[in-house]
């Protein structure tokens, strides 16, 4: 049974940091690329961050410079440092398999940046 739990949300002001930890289990972690997602109010999910079996990190445009991905295979753990927040950086992070992802969602954690 597939899970995956994030942590590490909370209230920022702009300009603060956050990490966000998901660990997941229930499939062969180190064998998936692993992605970050958001959803804000009104808006599709999107994916913000992921990185490749081999460690290869990709970004969306607005998260370029300002947010890190890395994993931890041994921890089955895959992690978010959030750096330069922006309100626009507001939403709900959930992680999930870069390609095809799991159905089953977690929880997400709730970032919000505000003054």
């Amino acid at each position: 049974q597939v899970q995956l739990v994030e942590s590490g949300g909370g209230l920022v002001q702009p300009g603060g940091s956050l990490r966000l930890s998901c660990a997941a289990s229930g499939f062969t972690f180190s064998s998936y690329a692993m992605g970050w997602y958001r959803q804000a109010p009104g808006k599709e999910r999107e994916l913000v961050a992921a990185i490749s079996v081999g460690n290869i990190a990709n970004y969306v445009h607005s998260a370029k410079g300002r947010f890190t991905i890395s994993r931890d295979n041994t921890k089955k753990t895959v992690y978010l440092q959030m750096n330069s927040l922006k309100p626009e950086d507001t939403a709900v992070y959930y992680c999930n398999k870069q390609y095809s992802p799991y159905d089953s969602w977690g929880q997400g954690t709730q970032v919000t940046v505000s003054s």
